[in-house]
């Protein structure tokens, strides 16, 4: 009974996370949690300040206190949030922020009835088939990562390659999505010109806007292809974030970028962190790939012609085994973060 008893108390608890999701998401879109930050109160005092009803907010904020996302003081019957969890919660434009998250994943529970029929007849779901929020939420789930590492540490742990983008460098960033790791990056290197490429045309609309809106489309281009489309020749540089694994054919990409870089050329590959074992990958971060890959890359690559799924916890040595397959020569892990392993794979 004890040992029972313990695993309903881990159900509890999931099951709170599950359905917080959605509040979660409800505190960012209806600005409670920006409202707060500012402003410690009640119910009444952030219903005001946002425009909403005071019965729902007073749910909310006992929800949110209960699942400790902000504070609250029984004394004055206030609520408030600490700095980290303003930090966290308020920026969408800042190196951490969680919504994101949430939102990438109540879009990929949108298409439960699709991987349950996926399960059964061994068919895919592309990435396109998903609900918007698996887009925009995929974005601002990953950009704060590439903002608090890309350019500080990422690019300059690669050989060479920094001084290259600085001078004046060929770039293709694939499987780019909305074009955050591309603008980042144009943004950084005004000398080197940058072509971001994904198969999904909504991101690639998406992202031609927002490089518009930043004024450097002279010197960025996004194109609907997929990896294995890639064109051209002599790049100095490619990139692929978080998608590799997301390829059914994941070889064939990589045989792609070989052919497309100049001799002297660098790909670098950022997957999720992972280890080569199952066993090594029993944590809380393999759990959140693990269930997201359940429903996101194993599903799209198994669309794709290729039947090769890696999975968003394929490891080091699976990417390598990949990379060499494709005609590398030289391939080393150069960082890692919580969420992401970064390697460098040169002919």
């Amino acid at each position: 009974m004890d040992t029972l008893m313990e695993f309903v108390g881990k159900f509890v608890g999931d099951l709170g996370a599950t359905i917080s999701a959605g509040n979660v998401l409800l505190g960012e879109r209806l600005g409670l949690y920006r409202a707060l930050a500012q402003q410690p109160g009640d119910a009444r005092s952030l219903a005001a300040a946002t425009d909403t009803d005071p019965r729902y907010v007073d749910e909310w904020l006992r929800g949110q206190a209960a699942g400790g996302y902000i504070q609250y003081d029984a004394g004055s019957a206030t609520y408030s949030m600490t700095p980290e969890q303003a930090f966290a919660l308020t920026d969408p434009a800042g190196p951490v922020f969680l919504p994101g998250a949430y939102e990438l994943a109540l879009g990929a529970l949108k298409a439960q009835h699709h991987i349950e029929e996926a399960f059964r007849t061994g068919a895919g779901y592309g990435w396109g088939q998903h609900d918007d929020d698996v887009f925009t939420g995929c974005e601002r789930f990953f950009r704060p990562g590439y903002l608090m590492h890309l350019l500080t540490e990422w690019i300059p742990a690669l050989d060479g390659v920094q001084a290259k983008l600085e001078s004046g460098a060929r770039v293709a960033d694939l499987g780019c999505g909305h074009g955050a790791s591309t603008l980042l990056m144009a943004d950084a290197f005004p000398n080197s010109t940058f072509v971001g490429s994904d198969y999904h045309t909504g991101s690639i609309e998406a992202a031609r806007e927002r490089a518009e809106d930043a004024g450097v489309g002279d010197r960025v281009r996004f194109d609907v292809a997929s990896a294995q489309e890639l064109q051209g020749s002599g790049l100095d540089f490619v990139t692929t974030f978080d998608c590799l694994h997301d390829m059914g054919d994941p070889l064939g990409a990589a045989q792609h970028v070989r052919r497309a870089l100049a001799a002297d050329g660098t790909w670098m590959i950022v997957e999720p962190a992972a280890g080569d074992t199952v066993e090594s990958n029993l944590n809380p971060v393999g759990r959140v790939f693990y269930s997201f890959s359940t429903f996101l890359c194993v599903p799209n690559a198994m669309s794709q012609s290729g039947g090769y799924a890696l999975g968003a916890q394929a490891g080091e040595a699976a990417i390598r085994q990949v990379v060499t397959d494709a005609g590398f020569t030289r391939f080393r892990r150069v960082a890692e973060t919580p969420f992401n392993l970064v390697y460098e794979a040169r002919p």
